[in-house]
């Protein structure tokens, strides 16, 4: 079932869960032991993130390099047709540009038509480790709205090699990504909108949301963006603070501010413990009051926390 019309046909807000693959050697039970205790909350869907490979050097016996690409977290497509079959709950695997040439990205999608996944999440994907920016693979995308634009042509039954006839056309939902406190490489809120606007106008029919920590700018967002003329649904994403060293990590990765009430609590915490029970209230009142508010879908990054997502959850539902 498609993403959209989960949204269109509930009469509450709707909870959905973000999860990583695994590292590479282990196995799906470390996805089932991870999602097993969230299931109870019955998530309309359940995203899977997707991970480019990184180079690395590996040395010689004559002591020389060579340079090989690992991807540490391999197992997308697998794990959302797990998911299907053991919850019996629609997955939403993420494709990215980064890593991967259009013929890669054309058969992955055919793969996930092949299993019946009806969705996926595009996103550009963030720069390699050794890159200072964003770079395209070679015979890949350099940004999501051409990703997402192969995805509609695949529900066109378009596909690269002009040729191919007699196919069965896809029917993917695809969501994109949304920033209430901008992409940090746009130069402002209504330029980063403006290309929102650009990949919905080319048929992404959801948007869900960086994390933040503010709910008042996820209002400004929306506010903004139905300013703007894009009508679809943005779904918050959410996530928690468990450590003291998030406080300096989340605004440099991912560029979002956290309120002066929540730093400052945090930093009067002795422990991670602390800081955790801090993190969990403060996603708790963020959650009650994007609830109040009637937002389609409560989207939980658990990113391996589940323990802190089950004690918010189980609280609003």
């Amino acid at each position: 079932m498609k993403v959209i019309d989960h949204i269109n046909q509930a009469n509450k807000t709707l909870v959905s869960f973000e999860i990583l693959p695994p590292l590479k050697g282990k196995g799906i039970s470390a996805i089932y032991n991870h999602l097993d205790p969230l299931m109870e909350f019955k998530p309309a869907f359940i995203n899977v993130t997707y991970h480019r490979s990184e180079t690395m050097f590996k040395k010689q016996a004559d002591g020389s390099f060579t340079k090989i690409e690992v991807r540490k977290r391999p197992g997308t497509v697998g794990i959302c047709a797990a998911i299907m079959q053991h919850y019996n709950v629609d997955p939403v695997p993420h494709l990215i540009c980064g890593g991967f040439s259009k013929e890669e990205t054309e058969n992955a999608l055919i793969d996930l038509a092949f299993l019946g996944i009806d969705n996926v999440l595009v996103l550009r994907g963030d720069a390699a480790r050794n890159e200072a920016s964003f770079e395209a693979e070679p015979g890949g995308h350099r940004y999501a709205i051409d990703l997402l634009r192969q995805v509609v042509d695949i529900n066109s039954g378009i596909y690269l090699e002009e040729e191919v006839k007699d196919h069965g056309n896809a029917r993917f939902c695809i969501g994109v990504a949304g920033y209430p406190e901008k992409h940090f490489e746009s130069p402002n809120r209504n330029t980063d909108i403006s290309y929102l606007k650009a990949k919905v106008d080319a048929g992404a029919e959801y948007v869900v949301t960086q994390m933040f920590f503010d709910n008042r700018k996820y209002f400004e967002y929306v506010d903004m963006c139905r300013e703007a003329g894009i009508t679809v649904p943005i779904l918050p994403g959410l996530k928690p603070i468990t450590s003291k060293k998030q406080m300096n990590i989340l605004p440099r990765i991912f560029h979002v501010d956290l309120p002066t009430d929540l730093s400052t609590a945090i930093a009067k915490c002795k422990s991670d413990e602390e800081v955790e029970i801090v993190g969990t209230e403060w996603l708790l009142q963020q959650s009650r009051e994007l609830k109040a508010a009637g937002v389609p879908v409560l989207h939980y990054y658990t990113l391996g926390k589940p323990k802190v997502i089950w004690n918010v959850v189980k609280e609003i539902v």
